[in-house]
Protein backbone atom coordinates (compact mmCIF):
# COMPACT_ATOMS: atom_id res chain seq x y z
CA UNK A 1 0.00 0.00 0.00
CA UNK A 2 1.42 3.49 -0.71
CA UNK A 3 2.33 5.82 2.35
CA UNK A 4 -0.44 7.82 3.87
CA UNK A 5 -0.95 11.15 2.90
CA UNK A 6 -0.79 12.00 6.29
CA UNK A 7 2.72 10.76 6.67
CA UNK A 8 4.46 13.96 6.85
CA UNK A 9 2.18 15.34 9.92
CA UNK A 10 4.48 15.41 13.25
CA UNK A 11 2.67 14.69 16.35
CA UNK A 12 2.03 18.28 18.45
CA UNK A 13 3.21 18.53 22.22
CA UNK A 14 0.69 17.68 24.48
CA UNK A 15 -1.13 21.01 26.04
CA UNK A 16 0.72 21.01 29.29
CA UNK A 17 -1.68 21.97 31.72
CA UNK A 18 -3.88 18.62 30.28
CA UNK A 19 -0.53 16.62 30.11
CA UNK A 20 0.06 17.50 33.77
CA UNK A 21 -4.03 16.32 34.59
CA UNK A 22 -3.12 12.99 33.01
CA UNK A 23 0.04 12.32 34.83
CA UNK A 24 -1.75 13.30 38.24
CA UNK A 25 -4.20 10.15 37.37
CA UNK A 26 -1.29 7.86 36.66
CA UNK A 27 0.28 8.78 39.83
CA UNK A 28 -0.18 6.37 42.44
CA UNK A 29 1.03 7.77 45.65
CA UNK A 30 -1.66 8.62 47.89
CA UNK A 31 0.35 12.05 49.02
CA UNK A 32 -0.64 13.29 45.40
CA UNK A 33 -1.98 17.00 44.77
CA UNK A 34 -3.15 18.49 41.78
CA UNK A 35 -2.45 22.03 41.74
CA UNK A 36 -2.16 22.63 38.35
CA UNK A 37 -5.66 22.16 37.06
CA UNK A 38 -7.85 25.56 35.98
CA UNK A 39 -11.17 24.21 37.50
CA UNK A 40 -12.78 25.14 41.14
CA UNK A 41 -12.87 22.42 43.66
CA UNK A 42 -13.90 22.12 47.09
CA UNK A 43 -12.39 21.14 49.84
CA UNK A 44 -13.21 18.16 49.70
CA UNK A 45 -11.08 17.75 45.92
CA UNK A 46 -14.63 17.47 43.90
CA UNK A 47 -15.99 19.87 41.28
CA UNK A 48 -18.83 21.74 42.76
CA UNK A 49 -22.25 21.88 41.04
CA UNK A 50 -23.63 25.26 42.02
CA UNK A 51 -26.83 24.72 43.52
CA UNK A 52 -28.37 27.55 41.73
CA UNK A 53 -27.33 25.81 38.89
CA UNK A 54 -29.24 22.67 40.11
CA UNK A 55 -32.48 24.70 40.75
CA UNK A 56 -32.56 25.99 37.06
CA UNK A 57 -31.44 22.90 35.46
CA UNK A 58 -34.68 21.60 37.34
CA UNK A 59 -36.83 24.32 36.15
CA UNK A 60 -35.89 23.47 32.49
CA UNK A 61 -36.37 19.94 32.34
CA UNK A 62 -39.95 21.21 33.44
CA UNK A 63 -40.61 23.39 31.06
CA UNK A 64 -42.26 21.88 28.48
CA UNK A 65 -42.78 25.12 26.23
CA UNK A 66 -38.85 24.70 25.10
CA UNK A 67 -37.74 23.01 21.97
CA UNK A 68 -34.44 21.73 20.16
CA UNK A 69 -35.05 24.51 17.26
CA UNK A 70 -31.77 25.88 16.28
CA UNK A 71 -30.82 29.08 18.13
CA UNK A 72 -30.31 32.50 16.26
CA UNK A 73 -26.67 32.49 14.96
CA UNK A 74 -25.79 35.51 17.11
CA UNK A 75 -26.94 33.18 20.44
CA UNK A 76 -29.63 33.82 22.38
CA UNK A 77 -31.03 37.12 22.88
CA UNK A 78 -31.83 37.06 26.98
CA UNK A 79 -28.61 35.70 27.81
CA UNK A 80 -26.78 37.91 25.25
CA UNK A 81 -28.32 41.17 26.38
CA UNK A 82 -27.72 39.66 30.08
CA UNK A 83 -23.92 38.53 29.94
CA UNK A 84 -23.07 42.26 28.36
CA UNK A 85 -25.28 43.75 31.22
CA UNK A 86 -23.26 42.14 34.43
CA UNK A 87 -20.15 42.81 32.75
CA UNK A 88 -20.94 46.54 32.09
CA UNK A 89 -23.42 47.67 35.13
CA UNK A 90 -27.26 48.47 34.74
CA UNK A 91 -26.31 52.08 34.39
CA UNK A 92 -23.90 51.46 31.39
CA UNK A 93 -23.98 54.75 29.73
CA UNK A 94 -23.42 52.23 26.52
CA UNK A 95 -26.46 50.42 27.21
CA UNK A 96 -28.43 53.21 28.00
CA UNK A 97 -27.03 54.68 24.49
CA UNK A 98 -27.84 51.43 22.55
CA UNK A 99 -23.79 50.95 21.66
CA UNK A 100 -23.90 47.44 22.87
CA UNK A 101 -23.94 44.17 21.17
CA UNK A 102 -22.94 40.55 21.59
CA UNK A 103 -22.13 37.01 20.25
CA UNK A 104 -22.80 33.94 22.21
CA UNK A 105 -19.81 31.74 21.72
CA UNK A 106 -18.56 28.39 22.75
CA UNK A 107 -16.86 29.12 25.85
CA UNK A 108 -14.77 32.10 26.50
CA UNK A 109 -12.03 30.96 23.91
CA UNK A 110 -14.61 31.07 21.58
CA UNK A 111 -15.37 34.51 21.96
CA UNK A 112 -11.63 35.51 22.03
CA UNK A 113 -11.89 33.57 18.41
CA UNK A 114 -14.82 35.01 16.83
CA UNK A 115 -13.39 38.84 17.96
CA UNK A 116 -9.91 37.95 16.58
CA UNK A 117 -11.43 37.37 13.32
CA UNK A 118 -13.40 40.18 13.27
CA UNK A 119 -10.59 42.33 13.74
CA UNK A 120 -8.16 40.44 11.08
CA UNK A 121 -10.96 40.70 8.43
CA UNK A 122 -12.19 44.49 9.51
CA UNK A 123 -10.70 46.30 12.47
CA UNK A 124 -8.62 49.77 10.81
CA UNK A 125 -8.71 48.96 7.38
CA UNK A 126 -9.69 45.26 5.73
CA UNK A 127 -8.05 42.54 6.45
CA UNK A 128 -4.94 44.09 8.39
CA UNK A 129 -2.81 41.27 9.58
CA UNK A 130 -0.30 43.36 10.54
CA UNK A 131 -1.76 44.98 12.73
CA UNK A 132 0.42 44.36 16.38
CA UNK A 133 -1.37 42.06 18.76
CA UNK A 134 0.13 42.73 22.32
CA UNK A 135 -0.15 40.12 24.72
CA UNK A 136 1.03 40.37 28.74
CA UNK A 137 4.23 38.63 29.99
CA UNK A 138 3.18 35.82 30.94
CA UNK A 139 -0.34 35.24 29.65
CA UNK A 140 -2.75 32.35 29.67
CA UNK A 141 -0.67 30.93 26.74
CA UNK A 142 -4.17 30.67 24.37
CA UNK A 143 -4.05 33.93 23.93
CA UNK A 144 -0.81 33.78 21.48
CA UNK A 145 -2.44 30.96 19.90
CA UNK A 146 -6.14 32.30 19.11
CA UNK A 147 -4.52 35.48 17.65
CA UNK A 148 -2.07 33.72 16.00
CA UNK A 149 -4.86 30.89 14.30
CA UNK A 150 -6.67 33.80 13.46
CA UNK A 151 -4.38 35.18 10.79
CA UNK A 152 -2.30 37.93 12.52
CA UNK A 153 1.26 37.90 11.91
CA UNK A 154 2.92 40.06 14.03
CA UNK A 155 2.09 38.71 17.68
CA UNK A 156 3.98 40.97 20.86
CA UNK A 157 4.46 40.95 24.70
CA UNK A 158 3.90 43.80 27.26
CA UNK A 159 5.74 43.72 30.28
CA UNK A 160 3.56 42.96 33.00
CA UNK A 161 4.86 40.80 35.83
CA UNK A 162 7.93 41.59 37.49
CA UNK A 163 9.81 38.95 38.63
CA UNK A 164 12.01 40.22 41.23
CA UNK A 165 9.44 42.14 43.03
CA UNK A 166 6.52 39.87 42.34
CA UNK A 167 4.05 42.13 41.12
CA UNK A 168 2.97 44.31 38.57
CA UNK A 169 5.84 45.69 36.16
CA UNK A 170 3.39 49.02 35.69
CA UNK A 171 6.29 51.36 34.28
CA UNK A 172 7.20 48.16 31.84
CA UNK A 173 3.53 48.32 30.98
CA UNK A 174 3.23 51.72 30.32
CA UNK A 175 6.32 52.01 28.44
CA UNK A 176 5.80 49.39 26.00
CA UNK A 177 1.82 50.81 25.61
CA UNK A 178 3.73 54.28 24.74
CA UNK A 179 6.12 52.32 22.29
CA UNK A 180 3.24 50.39 20.28
CA UNK A 181 2.51 52.08 17.26
CA UNK A 182 -0.93 53.18 17.25
CA UNK A 183 -3.81 51.26 16.61
CA UNK A 184 -2.12 47.95 18.09
CA UNK A 185 -4.47 46.04 19.85
CA UNK A 186 -3.80 45.32 23.00
CA UNK A 187 -5.22 41.41 25.38
CA UNK A 188 -6.25 42.62 28.97
CA UNK A 189 -7.57 40.81 31.63
CA UNK A 190 -10.16 42.35 33.26
CA UNK A 191 -9.47 40.88 37.01
CA UNK A 192 -7.82 37.86 38.09
CA UNK A 193 -5.01 38.15 35.25
CA UNK A 194 -3.77 34.52 34.40
CA UNK A 195 -1.16 33.29 35.99
CA UNK A 196 0.24 35.30 37.98
CA UNK A 197 -2.67 36.53 40.26
CA UNK A 198 -1.65 40.08 39.98
CA UNK A 199 -3.84 42.87 38.96
CA UNK A 200 -3.19 46.89 38.28
CA UNK A 201 -5.30 48.83 41.02
CA UNK A 202 -8.32 51.12 39.66
CA UNK A 203 -5.70 54.35 39.80
CA UNK A 204 -3.06 52.24 37.52
CA UNK A 205 -5.93 51.67 35.72
CA UNK A 206 -6.34 54.50 34.87
CA UNK A 207 -2.82 55.11 34.07
CA UNK A 208 -2.90 52.43 31.71
CA UNK A 209 -6.55 53.84 29.87
CA UNK A 210 -4.84 57.28 29.61
CA UNK A 211 -1.95 55.66 27.52
CA UNK A 212 -4.21 53.37 25.83
CA UNK A 213 -6.68 56.45 24.52
CA UNK A 214 -3.74 59.02 23.91
CA UNK A 215 -1.90 56.22 21.86
CA UNK A 216 -5.52 54.82 19.96
CA UNK A 217 -4.90 51.49 21.00
CA UNK A 218 -7.78 48.79 20.96
CA UNK A 219 -8.52 47.08 24.20
CA UNK A 220 -9.57 43.27 23.99
CA UNK A 221 -10.82 42.45 27.92
CA UNK A 222 -10.08 38.86 28.64
CA UNK A 223 -13.25 38.46 31.60
CA UNK A 224 -12.92 34.59 32.49
CA UNK A 225 -13.65 35.29 36.47
CA UNK A 226 -16.05 38.40 37.21
CA UNK A 227 -16.94 37.55 41.17
CA UNK A 228 -15.03 34.68 41.43
CA UNK A 229 -11.92 36.52 42.00
CA UNK A 230 -13.06 38.71 44.76
CA UNK A 231 -16.54 37.45 45.01
CA UNK A 232 -17.88 41.33 44.00
CA UNK A 233 -19.45 40.97 40.23
CA UNK A 234 -18.58 44.88 40.45
CA UNK A 235 -15.32 45.24 41.44
CA UNK A 236 -13.79 42.51 39.23
CA UNK A 237 -15.44 44.47 36.45
CA UNK A 238 -14.24 47.93 37.52
CA UNK A 239 -12.03 48.19 34.60
CA UNK A 240 -14.13 47.16 32.00
CA UNK A 241 -16.41 49.70 33.02
CA UNK A 242 -14.07 52.39 33.76
CA UNK A 243 -12.88 52.26 29.39
CA UNK A 244 -16.11 52.34 28.61
CA UNK A 245 -17.08 55.26 30.69
CA UNK A 246 -13.90 57.00 29.30
CA UNK A 247 -15.37 56.25 25.69
CA UNK A 248 -13.51 53.55 24.77
CA UNK A 249 -14.77 51.13 21.59
CA UNK A 250 -13.89 47.74 22.87
CA UNK A 251 -14.53 43.46 22.78
CA UNK A 252 -14.87 42.15 26.30
CA UNK A 253 -14.59 38.10 26.08
CA UNK A 254 -16.86 36.37 28.84
CA UNK A 255 -17.13 32.98 30.28
CA UNK A 256 -19.17 31.59 32.46
CA UNK A 257 -16.77 28.38 33.19
CA UNK A 258 -15.98 29.44 36.45
CA UNK A 259 -18.80 32.07 38.11
CA UNK A 260 -21.12 28.96 37.29
CA UNK A 261 -19.26 26.00 37.39
CA UNK A 262 -20.72 25.46 33.68
CA UNK A 263 -17.08 24.03 32.49
CA UNK A 264 -18.09 21.73 29.68
CA UNK A 265 -21.32 23.58 28.81
CA UNK A 266 -19.22 25.97 26.77
CA UNK A 267 -21.06 29.10 27.74
CA UNK A 268 -19.02 32.28 26.81
CA UNK A 269 -20.28 35.80 25.73
CA UNK A 270 -18.70 38.33 23.46
CA UNK A 271 -19.54 41.98 24.45
CA UNK A 272 -18.96 44.94 21.71
CA UNK A 273 -19.02 48.29 22.65
CA UNK A 274 -19.27 50.89 19.70
CA UNK A 275 -19.60 54.29 19.25
CA UNK A 276 -23.02 54.15 17.88
CA UNK A 277 -25.83 51.72 17.26
CA UNK A 278 -25.38 51.62 13.62
CA UNK A 279 -21.73 50.77 14.36
CA UNK A 280 -22.51 47.91 16.32
CA UNK A 281 -24.87 46.71 14.13
CA UNK A 282 -22.53 46.73 11.10
CA UNK A 283 -19.84 44.58 13.62
CA UNK A 284 -22.67 42.48 14.52
CA UNK A 285 -23.55 41.59 10.84
CA UNK A 286 -20.11 40.55 10.07
CA UNK A 287 -19.86 38.68 12.94
CA UNK A 288 -22.74 36.39 12.41
CA UNK A 289 -20.98 35.45 9.30
CA UNK A 290 -18.14 34.42 10.92
CA UNK A 291 -19.96 32.26 13.07
CA UNK A 292 -22.25 30.91 10.37
CA UNK A 293 -18.89 29.09 9.13
CA UNK A 294 -17.48 28.61 12.54
CA UNK A 295 -20.21 26.63 14.61
CA UNK A 296 -23.19 27.95 12.71
CA UNK A 297 -25.48 28.05 15.58
CA UNK A 298 -24.51 27.74 19.37
CA UNK A 299 -26.20 25.22 21.79
CA UNK A 300 -28.60 26.42 24.39
CA UNK A 301 -28.32 24.48 27.61
CA UNK A 302 -25.83 26.61 29.45
CA UNK A 303 -27.05 30.14 28.46
CA UNK A 304 -30.45 29.47 28.97
CA UNK A 305 -29.18 28.15 32.63
CA UNK A 306 -27.21 31.55 32.80
CA UNK A 307 -29.97 33.48 31.31
CA UNK A 308 -32.72 32.28 33.91
CA UNK A 309 -30.44 32.61 36.38
CA UNK A 310 -29.55 36.45 35.84
CA UNK A 311 -32.55 37.60 34.35
CA UNK A 312 -34.56 36.75 38.12
CA UNK A 313 -34.13 38.82 40.82
CA UNK A 314 -34.38 35.55 43.20
CA UNK A 315 -31.91 33.61 41.80
CA UNK A 316 -29.42 36.19 41.08
CA UNK A 317 -29.17 36.87 44.56
CA UNK A 318 -28.72 33.33 45.37
CA UNK A 319 -25.97 32.61 42.15
CA UNK A 320 -24.12 35.89 43.93
CA UNK A 321 -24.06 33.96 47.41
CA UNK A 322 -22.71 31.11 45.39
CA UNK A 323 -20.29 32.24 43.67
CA UNK A 324 -19.14 34.63 47.08
CA UNK A 325 -18.58 30.70 48.58
CA UNK A 326 -15.76 29.63 45.86
CA UNK A 327 -13.85 33.07 46.05
CA UNK A 328 -13.89 33.25 49.83
CA UNK A 329 -12.68 29.48 50.00
CA UNK A 330 -9.87 31.10 47.51
CA UNK A 331 -8.84 33.98 49.66
CA UNK A 332 -8.75 31.51 52.46
CA UNK A 333 -6.80 29.16 50.77
CA UNK A 334 -4.71 32.21 49.90
CA UNK A 335 -4.14 33.18 53.78
CA UNK A 336 -3.38 30.34 55.28
CA UNK A 337 -0.94 29.12 52.73
CA UNK A 338 0.78 32.46 53.22
CA UNK A 339 0.80 31.97 57.21
CA UNK A 340 2.13 28.43 57.30
CA UNK A 341 4.71 29.03 54.80
CA UNK A 342 6.05 32.30 56.84
CA UNK A 343 5.70 30.15 60.31
CA UNK A 344 8.13 27.40 58.44
CA UNK A 345 10.71 30.16 58.30
CA UNK A 346 10.54 29.54 54.44
CA UNK A 347 13.24 31.94 52.55
CA UNK A 348 11.91 34.99 50.58
CA UNK A 349 8.98 36.64 51.27
CA UNK A 350 5.22 35.33 50.45
CA UNK A 351 3.06 38.45 50.84
CA UNK A 352 2.12 37.91 47.14
CA UNK A 353 0.65 34.92 47.65
CA UNK A 354 -2.40 37.21 49.55
CA UNK A 355 -2.00 40.14 47.65
CA UNK A 356 -2.24 38.33 44.33
CA UNK A 357 -6.01 37.59 43.92
CA UNK A 358 -8.63 35.35 42.15
CA UNK A 359 -7.68 31.26 40.66
CA UNK A 360 -4.07 31.36 40.16
CA UNK A 361 -1.18 32.56 42.03
CA UNK A 362 2.20 33.13 40.37
CA UNK A 363 4.54 31.43 43.95
CA UNK A 364 7.74 32.20 42.62
CA UNK A 365 9.47 29.19 42.09
CA UNK A 366 11.56 28.03 39.98
CA UNK A 367 11.94 25.18 37.36
CA UNK A 368 13.92 23.27 39.39
CA UNK A 369 12.04 23.54 42.40
CA UNK A 370 8.78 22.77 40.28
CA UNK A 371 10.45 19.58 39.37
CA UNK A 372 11.42 18.78 42.96
CA UNK A 373 7.87 19.23 43.88
CA UNK A 374 6.12 17.26 41.46
CA UNK A 375 9.06 13.89 41.14
CA UNK A 376 10.10 13.96 45.05
CA UNK A 377 6.68 15.44 46.59
CA UNK A 378 4.02 14.21 44.16
CA UNK A 379 2.63 17.78 43.53
CA UNK A 380 1.57 18.93 40.52
CA UNK A 381 2.05 22.81 39.36
CA UNK A 382 3.22 24.25 36.10
CA UNK A 383 6.35 24.66 35.03
CA UNK A 384 5.85 28.74 35.45
CA UNK A 385 5.51 27.66 39.28
CA UNK A 386 1.93 28.79 38.62
CA UNK A 387 -0.32 26.87 41.42
CA UNK A 388 -3.81 26.78 41.24
CA UNK A 389 -5.25 27.70 44.85
CA UNK A 390 -8.44 25.82 44.21
CA UNK A 391 -6.61 22.67 44.56
CA UNK A 392 -5.53 23.40 48.14
CA UNK A 393 -7.57 21.74 51.09
CA UNK A 394 -7.55 22.00 54.85
CA UNK A 395 -5.99 18.62 53.97
CA UNK A 396 -3.12 18.89 52.12
CA UNK A 397 -2.34 22.32 53.15
CA UNK A 398 0.33 21.83 55.45
CA UNK A 399 2.33 18.96 53.08
CA UNK A 400 2.36 21.66 50.37
CA UNK A 401 3.51 24.04 52.36
CA UNK A 402 6.42 21.87 54.14
CA UNK A 403 7.06 20.80 50.69
CA UNK A 404 7.47 24.07 49.22
CA UNK A 405 9.54 25.10 51.89
CA UNK A 406 11.91 22.19 51.47
CA UNK A 407 11.82 22.70 47.94
CA UNK A 408 13.08 26.68 48.28
CA UNK A 409 15.36 25.27 51.25
CA UNK A 410 17.18 22.66 49.26
CA UNK A 411 17.40 23.91 45.45
CA UNK A 412 18.53 27.36 44.51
Amino acid sequence: MAASIFAAVPSAPPVAVFKLTADFREDSDSRKVNLGVGAYRTDEGQPWVLPVVKKVEQMIANDNSLNHEYLPILGLPEFRANASRIALGDDSPAIKDKRVGSVQSLGGTGALRIGAEFLRRWYNGNNNTATPVYVSAPSWENHNSVFMDAGFKDIRTYHYWDAAKRGLDLQGLLNDMEKAPEFSIFILHACAHNPTGTDPTPDQWKQIAAVMKRRSLFPFFDSAYQGFASGSLEKDAWAVRYFVSEGFELFCAQSFSKNFGLYNERVGNLTVVGKDADNVQRVLSQMEKIVRTTWSNPPSQGARIVATTLASPQLFDEWKGNVKTMADRVLLMRSELRSRLEALGTPGTWNHITEQIGMFSFTGLNPKQVEYMVKEKHIYLMASGRINMCGLTTKNLDYVAKSIHEAVTKIQ
